[in-house]
């Protein structure tokens, strides 16, 4: 690699729709199972679930099918430019990508919905930003599955440093490389519908798109086999899985989008599949993003409107949503530095304790664990909380078992941080198995209603899967995290040494190994049996007779966990005892081995990744240093390294959170209560945005009317939010320091000055509609207005969230 011209290589898998690869030659004869590489298998190994067209296919009508071909990404800088080049089946050149033409928000991971595929990347881009060979596909995006998480996170971080990021106030703060960047988030929920198929004249009242919560009386029931596709400025980014039923399915299913463009519209569409038949759409659900209230959930029934052929449209049915829409101003690292000082006096469950405990906030756990995580604290911090919990009372002893604390709830957050990959080894394949195969298990006579064969035959059945689920657990009982097997082991020790010391019976023996196993099955493993969609573990619900079957294995399994192979609450769980009895020996080797940190095996934590790979991931993870390293601090941040959080976003979401939420801790607050000082402290804090960071220098004010201009916007003359103070308004007196030094390397700087100003010439929340005008669910409320004079001023965030 010379430093003018750097070229990166990596492997890949890629999308390629029936369209554009009919432009193709046919690909090589697929490789036989065994010898496909496991990084890059579909979560579903089964042959059928592979070919489930209701999640595996990208669009739906003619077309829209596709597969995944063997890829080679090559990223090439030249110059100001940066050019990623896809081949297909080796030598032929499927794509030419113009990298520096794309925002950041154009680079994103793809919801695995899309594919049940894991890794993958979306680039969202125009037909002019990249040669295509053929043109009928040129709208669609490319979507790219990497070997792992790692190679999935360096490259997304790679192709963010060649485009363009969304950042303001450039011209302001040229030493920071601009005043703030933004970040937005889309979580979604698809519960139910209803009345699928009953279609009706659609009545606006008072101007709301959303009916009432109450159905029409005796609807006519509809046989329908339904499917949702989530569009996302009208560009397709999930989907539920599809579900049969009489006019009423249930989906409950989560959809989380990030790092998204300016929001515009979401679009539900609701397809109807019918075998041997291409799917017809039923209608659509068009909700307006900007007329939502930042940071508040908000559910509701919503109307699916069909266009009829007159002018007015009809409604085909209802859908239930829960809709949260997040949009944060990011500022340099160094403006919250106060708040960060502040965090780190105290234990961070400690905060988590009193923001919901004081501010009610329950919602940013996720973002302290990730500042503990990137400050490299998190282990100790929990295991200083352990240390005051297992206390050797019976109270703390049930408050591990069933208790429901800070503790333990850290304790499940953390499990699903670092144990991802390790849930997945210890019951993913099973799991897609036994649902494949729509195995169903009943062995209690009353709810069957059959005779004492076929009770016997299912609890074989049930014996026969639980044995299959055990069997996989345990075999890879060694590939549990390190994190986990130290919180684990700090939980087994605290109670061998505070429980065994006061009693020597068989039941306190026992105590600290289901101290281990009560997090690690009770609140981690069994969770995902019973609900193996909301871990990812497989697309959607199963249905009844599977998720019943899931049930009693969870039982069966609990037991094993609880070391408890006598006592069954129903009888007819009695026959699974002999399975319990010969599985407690393995079951508490398990539970060692997990509770046990193995050095060897921490550091050989990279041995499961292939050498190669891991060297090629490795050269551009240091290349990818040495480029941010030039960059000014906003652009720096914009692109966290991979798999490390980024901590002025999270510090962001933190602030706005408290901002939304001061007034009622105000209401609450006890101002001799040491306890809310401290609180108090934190939404000071959150509110004392340093004014001299967001003020231009004098030259520069007198020069520039805006942070950012185009010859188009008359009307406008900054780049910063309509809701934002102005770049002169003071907040408080004392001064901030620049981050960074005012002279940057010009490499950089020449690099990118071509196209600096090519796109995000303003913040999408000046486009946004005002809530006051439009309601956007029936749980809105009005616009909140401040409470008195010394709220009028809040700082940059309260501005903008107030919306």
């Amino acid at each position: 690699m010379s430093d003018d011209s750097q070229e990166f290589l990596c492997n890949a898998e890629i999308f390629v729709s029936t369209i554009a690869g009919a432009a193709l030659r046919k690909p090589p004869a697929p490789r036989r199972k065994n010898d496909k590489r496991d990084s890059v298998r579909p979560l579903g190994d089964d042959k059928r679930l592979k070919e489930k067209t209701s999640w595996l296919t990208l669009a739906r009508g003619a077309g829209g099918s596709g597969q995944w071909r063997s890829a080679t990404c090559k990223l090439s800088e030249e110059g100001n430019r940066c050019l990623l080049n896809v081949y297909v089946d080796e030598n032929i050149l499927y794509q030419t990508l113009y990298i520096h033409l794309l925002n950041h928000t154009d680079i994103r991971q793809a919801d695995s919905s899309l594919f049940f595929r894991k890794d993958c990347l979306g680039i969202y881009c125009l037909g002019s930003q990249r040669w295509i060979s053929n043109s009928s596909h040129a709208a669609e995006p490319v979507y790219l599955q990497f070997a792992n998480p790692e190679t999935c996170s360096t490259w997304l971080a790679l192709l963010r440093s060649y485009a363009v990021p969304e950042i303001y106030g450039r011209l302001f703060f040229p030493q920071d490389g601009g005043s703030y960047r933004m970040w937005r988030q889309v979580e979604l929920t698809v519960i139910q519908a209803r009345n699928l198929g009953n279609t009706r004249p659609f009545e606006m009242s008072n101007g709301a798109a959303v009916i009432s919560g109450t159905p029409d009386p005796d609807p006519d029931p509809v046989d329908l086999d339904v499917s949702c596709e989530i569009h996302l400025n009208n560009m397709l980014c999930g989907r539920t899985t599809l579900k049969k039923g009489i006019g009423s399915p249930d989906w409950h299913e989560n959809f989380t989008f990030t790092d998204l463009p300016p929001f515009d519209t979401l679009d539900i569409f609701v397809w109807k599949e019918k075998k041997l038949f291409k799917p017809t759409l039923m209608g659509s659900v068009r909700v307006t993003l900007g007329n939502f209230r930042r940071g508040e959930s908000i559910e509701g029934w919503f109307p699916v409107l069909h266009q009829g052929p007159t002018a007015s449209d009809l409604q085909v049915g209802d859908i239930r949503l829960k809709i949260r829409v997040d949009e944060e101003i990011i500022l340099p690292y160094d403006a919250y530095s106060n708040l960060l000082h502040t965090f780190n006096t105290r234990n961070f469950l400690e905060w988590m304790a009193d923001f919901e405990s004081k501010f009610k906030l329950k919602t940013i756990s996720h973002q302290l664990i990730s500042i503990a995580v990137a400050k490299n604290n998190l282990i100790e911090q929990v295991q200083e909380v352990a240390l005051r919990e297992v206390d050797g009372t019976p109270s703390s002893h049930q408050t591990l078992f069933r208790g429901n604390t800070i503790f333990t709830k850290v304790m499940e957050l953390c499990m699903n941080w670092y144990g991802k990959a390790f849930l997945e080894a210890s019951i993913g394949s099973v799991l897609r198995r036994l649902c494949a195969e729509k195995v169903g298990i009943e062995v209690d006579p009353m709810r069957s209603g059959k005779g004492t064969k076929d009770v016997e035959r299912n609890l074989d059945l049930l014996i026969y899967w639980c044995q299959e689920f055990w069997n996989q657990i345990y075999s890879v009982r060694a590939e549990c995290p390190p994190e986990m097997r130290r919180l684990f082991e700090t939980v087994r020790k605290l109670v061998e040494k505070r429980y065994r010391a006061k009693d020597s019976t068989q039941e306190s023996r026992e105590l600290p190994w289901q101290s281990v196993s009560a997090f690690c099955f009770l609140r981690f493993i069994v969770p995902a049996i019973l609900h193996p969609h909301l871990f990812g573990l497989c697309p959607g619900m199963p249905s009844v007779a599977v998720q019943r079957s899931l049930t009693l294995i969870a039982k069966v399994i609990q037991s094993l966990a609880n070391l408890n192979a006598t006592v069954q609450k129903e009888e007819f769980m009695r026959g699974v005892k002999d399975f319990l009895k010969d599985s407690l020996p393995a079951m508490i080797d398990y539970i060692l081995v997990v509770s046990t940190p193995n050095r060897r095996i921490e550091s050989e934590s990279y041995s499961a990744e292939d050498p190669s790979e891991r060297h090629d991931r490795l050269a551009v993870v240091n290349a990818l240093r040495q480029r941010t390293s030039q960059m000014p601090v906003l652009n720096r941040e914009s692109i966290p390294m991979p798999l490390i959080p980024d901590i002025p976003k999270q510090l962001a979401i933190i602030t706005s959170a408290v901002i939304r939420n001061s007034r009622d801790f105000h209401a609450r607050a006890k101002p001799n209560d040491p306890t809310d000082r401290t609180a108090q402290r934190i939404f000071q804090l959150a509110t004392r945005i340093s004014s001299d960071r967001r003020r231009p220098d004098h030259a520069s004010s007198m020069s520039i009317s805006g942070s950012t201009s185009s010859p188009r916007r008359s009307r406008k003359t900054s780049g910063r939010p309509s809701t934002a103070p102005s770049p002169s308004e003071r907040l408080f007196s004392e001064p901030a320091s620049p981050s960074s030094p005012r002279a940057q390397k010009s490499s950089w700087a020449e690099a990118s000055a071509s196209r600096s100003r090519k796109v995000h010439l303003k913040s999408s929340s000046t486009d946004s509609i005002p809530y006051r005008k439009a309601a956007a669910s029936p749980q809105a409320t009005p616009q909140d207005t401040p409470d008195s004079d010394d709220k009028k001023k809040k700082g940059l965030l309260r501005g903008f969230l107030r919306r």
